[in-house]
């Protein structure tokens, strides 16, 4: 299941490419909270694209490569002990994203998918994911300090994965999924 090299590939389109493998891709992003005291604080987080599951790494006022590799051997461990297998991984060009980030997928076979500069469409199931925890969650509450922000974000996560596990037909017309 691994994508042919260009000049053998169809002319599809980028989103043929995702509603094909998305069984196969998980996509990561960040995205930032501000807290009442105006301390800006990452959200490192991952999403199936077939299922729309999220995976909420951790939260950090400072996510170095040290950081955000670990992060990425803990959703590895996770999906290994689930004996889940993804094919490739789509993250931006941020500068956070380390090689050393990637060496933890490339170890499981996971290929690195990097969309063109400057095109959030192109990772739009990660930006719909981030809208959905915004209006759902984070803009209903204001956040005190990197612990809260854990807490609350592990319990939006919970009531997701429930849903999601026990609904999923359902899940997938009404709202509480992400956007993509």
């Amino acid at each position: 299941h691994r994508v042919p090299p260009t000049n053998e590939r169809s002319s599809g389109s980028w989103r043929a490419f995702l509603e094909h493998y998305k069984d196969q891709i998980l996509a990561c992003d960040f995205f930032t909270v501000e807290t009442i005291w105006l301390k800006r604080i990452y959200v490192l987080f991952f999403i199936e694209l077939g299922t729309r599951r999220i995976y909420l790494a951790c939260c950090t006022t400072a996510p170095d490569s040290t950081w955000v590799t670990q992060q990425a051997r803990q959703l590895v461990w996770n999906l290994n002990d689930d004996s889940k297998e993804f094919t490739f991984l789509i993250h931006d060009n941020d500068k956070k994203y380390t090689s050393s980030f990637d060496l933890v997928f490339s170890s499981e076979k996971v290929e690195i998918l990097h969309p063109p500069f400057q095109s959030p469409k192109a990772n739009s199931y990660a930006e719909g994911c981030v809208r959905s925890v915004r209006e759902e969650c984070l803009d209903q509450i204001l956040i005190l300090n990197e612990n809260h922000l854990h807490r609350i974000l592990k319990e939006y996560e919970g009531s997701r994965s429930f849903l999601i596990k026990t609904h999923y037909r359902t899940m997938r017309r009404i709202s509480y999924r992400c956007h993509g």
